[in-house]
């Protein structure tokens, strides 16, 4: 019997973890993909702006330090946790960041309008429920809205634990669904632990979910926690703290995890995955422009007992596998996810 080449192995690894019906965990390069830009790019963009004249002198030096910091060289994250942000500083950064993806966001959407085979998100969510299951969950950090354009597009409905609507409260049950005929339909949980681009909080604690607004609406600010030192203290607000309940139980039954674009970066996520990988061998598939150093040293350090990496390569891809952690080339570039819907599924765009 002839011995399977390393990619025939790759293959009918991530087909068995994607019948598995996974987790799927969006990092920011999924959304870069599509026009989104990154941490690089906000960073960009805050250092350039001129900060309002309503500040006082402590909030100025404290940003002209923030500043410091991207000049030396640091990552917005790092960045904003060396400094001690105001309230008022918070919700600035929020505000400003907010404008800064919106459009981005917006053009993604328009260009589904014109294309609904666009995102091949779409594609993975139509393969994932070609079997029993009617809901499937997404765990992502991303502000922008583009989990839930890409089930749109396949007529999929959504849920990020607020109601439906133009108008949205948050939802009484993380359980809640949509029913026709008494059956569940097929339903994206997407858990959003860093909040959205549509989510916003009044003076008086209100939440509100506001689709189809450019601008912040009056009394409100973004309902978004960006990096820094008070992302960890604002995760225990709500929604964050339910959101972040509901993603820890579906990182903990879930019998795959599947990464676009993710570097393992944040604590709040991955915590769970890490646990599992470990403790359960469960099987982990990343797909990534280039692996983050933090995801090849947890990669590299036998935690994961079952995995396989893909990042860009010479000769259109790399791949790791728990048994071959130096690696070997693949002939098509399937680190991304519409090439690797094409090699693995073989669902047509």
């Amino acid at each position: 019997m002839d011995t399977k080449s390393a990619a025939e192995i790759a293959r009918e690894f991530a087909q068995a973890a994607l019948s598995a019906a996974p987790v799927i965990i969006l990092g920011s390069g999924a959304s870069a993909a599509h026009g989104v830009p990154g941490m690089a790019a906000l960073a960009s963009h805050l250092s350039g702006m001129v900060p309002p004249v309503v500040w006082s002198a402590g909030e100025r030096t404290e940003w002209g330090m923030f500043l410091a910091r991207l000049t030396a060289g640091d990552d917005l994250e790092s960045a904003l946790q060396a400094i001690r942000p105001t309230e008022r500083q918070t919700q600035y950064i929020a505000t400003e960041t907010r404008a800064f993806l919106l459009p981005h966001d917006l053009r993604a959407f328009q260009e589904l309008l014109t294309d609904r085979r666009n995102l091949p998100l779409s594609r993975l969510y139509r393969h994932l429920f070609d079997s029993t299951h009617n809901t499937i969950n997404v765990v992502t950090p991303n502000y922008d809205r583009l989990a839930e354009y890409a089930a749109d597009a396949v007529d999929i409905s959504t849920f990020t634990g607020f109601n439906y609507g133009y108008l949205q409260s948050r939802a009484r049950d993380a359980n809640t669904r949509i029913f026709v005929n008494q059956q569940v339909t097929r339903t994206v949980a997407i858990w959003k632990v860093h909040g959205s681009l549509d989510w916003f909080q009044d003076a008086a604690g209100q939440i509100v979910g506001v689709r189809g607004v450019f601008d912040v609406p009056g009394g409100y600010t973004p309902l978004m926690i960006t990096p820094g030192i008070d992302k960890y203290r604002l995760t225990h607000g709500e929604p964050f703290r339910t959101i972040l309940s509901c993603s820890d139980r579906a990182l903990e039954n879930a019998s795959a995890y599947f990464c676009v674009g993710y570097g393992f970066n944040d604590e709040h996520l991955q915590t769970k995955l890490i646990e599992r990988c470990d403790r359960n061998s469960i099987p982990l598939v990343v797909i990534t422009k280039e692996l983050t150093a933090t995801a090849r040293a947890f990669l590299s350090g036998g935690r994961c007992r079952r995995y396989l990496a893909i990042e860009d390569g010479p000769k259109g891809s790399k791949a790791f596998m728990h048994d071959a952690p130096r690696g070997f080339d693949l002939d098509q570039p399937i680190w991304r996810l519409d090439h690797f819907l094409d090699e693995i599924t073989g669902v047509p765009a």
